[in-house]
């Protein structure tokens, strides 16, 4: 496993296991099962994915001690909205069955995520959460809490992938010391990207599949990464990205693949 440094000195799995739209229930208590014993110790969730529960009872009765485990959750927006950050926080906590959190993010840039920093500054000054940071923000939104704040996110979770490599906000970050993750990275559910003629010529010339050179690509990029899957083979497969690099062309090459073209909503025009 590799690892990001956060400015704190807090490390973060480089290559994180995704439950975005996993129903909760004995679904998900498997899949985290199944991630786990193939080797990841990141967990990303939100309050708004309606699993926390099944995450917190798998992570529970598995072999692997919480402290081993990076564990990520969200704040949603019409907590945001509402300046409900603190109870939403141990409502997250509660259901998690943790104490802590690694990390916790503000889901995307709502009205009032100004003031929803300032409270999760708070968590974090208290140790409850190891780290905090943000989710969907674009430049301008993080130059508005540097306005209101000294204390810089730790992390930007985005949208990226071959086809919306989203490559200006990732250096925007690089640049101030905030890691990012980034979520759809294999396109999201129902996109083309892994049957791309590119990717698939990579993938016989690694004897690798589209989906791990995707995920290789992204590591190689300095990103933290969070590819999900109910199915235990598909799971395995993904951290199964370790034992090989792309050459500097070939990184290249699928760097040419952008087309700006998103399969998620816009952090500027978002309606939920």
């Amino acid at each position: 496993m590799d690892f990001v440094t956060l400015k704190n000195g807090v490390k973060m799995p480089k290559l994180g296991f995704g439950v975005f739209q996993t129903p909760d229930g004995i679904q998900t208590e498997d899949a985290v099962k199944w991630a786990l014993e193939a080797g990841y110790r990141h967990i990303d969730t939100a309050m708004i994915y309606g699993n926390e529960c099944s995450i917190g009872k798998a992570v529970e009765e598995s072999e692997v001690p919480r402290e081993e485990i990076f564990l990520t959750t969200k704040l949603w927006n019409e907590d945001i909205r509402r300046d409900n950050t603190l109870q939403a926080f141990e409502e997250s906590l509660e259901r998690l069955r943790t104490d802590y959190l690694d990390l916790y993010l503000i889901h995307w840039p709502a009205d009032g995520f100004e003031k929803a920093w300032i409270e999760m500054e708070k968590i974090y000054a208290a140790g409850r959460a190891k780290a905090i940071g943000v989710s969907n923000f674009q430049p301008h939104h993080l130059e508005t809490l540097e306005t209101i704040s000294t204390l810089r996110p730790a992390v930007n979770q985005i949208e990226s992938n071959p086809y919306f490599s989203n490559q200006d906000v990732i250096d925007y970050c690089s640049e101030r010391e905030i890691s990012v993750t980034v979520w759809s990275p294999l396109g999201g559910t129902g996109g083309s990207i892994l049957d791309d003629p590119v990717l698939n010529e990579l993938s016989e010339k690694y004897k690798k599949s589209p989906a791990q050179v995707v995920i290789r690509w992204h590591l190689q990029r300095g990103v933290v990464v969070i590819p999900k899957s109910l199915h235990q083979n598909r799971i395995s497969s993904n951290f199964d990205v370790f034992d090989f690099e792309l050459c500097k062309d070939d990184l290249e090459r699928i760097n040419l693949l952008n087309r700006n073209m998103r399969s998620g909503a816009d952090p500027d025009h978002f309606d939920f």
